[in-house]
């Protein structure tokens, strides 16, 4: 591959032409999964995403056309539990709004892909990947591929014997989703600088332990929102009264209670999110404490602010009971704070 330009000497000589644009469309493929987990959230939230029973990834992407159509997607709708407990008699137009919300999901979710493989594509074929970058695209790829199937498995959970999809399900979906996210924004970071000019050493323990305990929140949180846990106690800092909820170990046997006990729930949500933020707070206080960078102390600061945020945007949501609007944005700003994360985590391990 050739190199560009010697601003930078040495260093610069590492670059490639194509390193700005691959870069670009990885920043352009963070911002379309940061969409695409905004819908899941709103699918989720107006209880959408039963309302699409089959599973065809080719011709799936076109909507129903017709008034006879519709009627027929209606009508394989009302052969499911959800339907005959929670929404009878619905009428056609009320069907229509969730269908949408499913389908809007299911297609921006065949835009990503085809916005990926078509360019790593190009990108491969004219050689304007770095080393190693080949294969490393390939996976995030199939690992998209992988969602779709995981995104069937959890619907499939709901469409017998229940009126909602599995919790365990709807983890696995939305945490394999933050993996994506987290997998691309970090290739387009390390595009962010010659190999030569990047610090060699390891991943710094403390951000990553930040970014893994963003992950823990994140199944917790799925969790919460399977099992409706944000319409419980909808009270803070106490819950029904007590910091610790006399409930919470209300199933049998006990080991059940994180994941099919709502109030335990939303009490693992609330410690894992005081956690978070003592965490992003003592990581502010060693880069400003300690000689660092301009650069990174704006990104522990950056990361604090938005630990934060996010924080006091959950205790909102949660006392208002969940409204549409703030739930998705909880979930949408929970996405924007991992890309916060591991993006300190680049910058204090790979520049530092």
């Amino acid at each position: 591959m050739a190199a560009i330009g010697t601003i930078n000497g040495e260093a610069e000589a590492t670059r490639t032409p194509w390193d700005r644009a691959v870069r670009l469309w990885l920043y352009a493929i963070a911002g379309l999964v940061l969409a695409m987990i905004t819908v899941g959230g709103a699918t989720r939230l107006t209880d959408s995403g039963l309302s699409i029973t089959e599973w065809q990834p080719i011709l799936g992407a076109i909507p129903p056309l017709t008034d006879e159509h519709w009627q027929e997607a209606f009508a394989k709708y009302k052969e499911i539990p959800e339907y005959h407990l929670v929404n009878k008699g619905m009428s056609l137009e009320a069907f229509k709004a969730i269908y949408w919300w499913e389908w809007g999901h299911r297609f921006l979710g065949r835009i990503i892909g085809l916005a990926f493989a078509l360019p790593l594509a190009v990108f491969w074929y004219m050689g304007g990947l770095r080393p190693g970058y080949p294969l490393k695209l390939a996976g995030v790829l199939a690992l998209g591929g992988l969602q779709g199937v995981i995104g069937w498995y959890m619907v499939k959970s709901g469409l017998v014997d229940r009126v909602d999809v599995s919790q365990y399900r709807l983890a696995l979906h939305l945490t394999v989703a933050f993996v994506i996210l987290a997998l691309v924004v970090w290739l387009a970071f390390e595009l962010a600088q010659p190999e030569s000019e990047r610090a060699r050493g390891g991943l710094q323990t403390l951000p990553l332990l930040i970014v893994a305990a963003i992950f823990l929140q994140v199944v917790i949180g799925a969790f919460v929102a399977s099992l409706k846990g944000g319409l419980v106690y909808n009270t803070w800092p106490s819950m029904n009264g007590a910091l610790i909820p006399d409930d919470l170990l209300a199933i049998e046997p006990w080991y059940h209670n994180p994941f099919e006990n709502p109030v335990m729930a939303q009490f693992n949500h609330r410690l894992v999110a005081y956690a978070v933020v003592v965490l992003a707070a003592v990581e502010a206080w060693r880069r400003f404490a300690a000689p660092a960078g301009r650069e990174v102390r704006i990104s522990a600061a950056l990361l604090l602010a938005g630990v934060i945020g996010q924080a006091a945007l959950g205790i909102w949501t949660l006392l208002e009971a969940v409204p549409l609007g703030l739930g998705i944005a909880h979930q949408r700003c929970a996405a924007i704070l991992l890309v916060l994360a591991v993006r300190h985590l680049h910058v204090v391990s790979r520049r530092a």
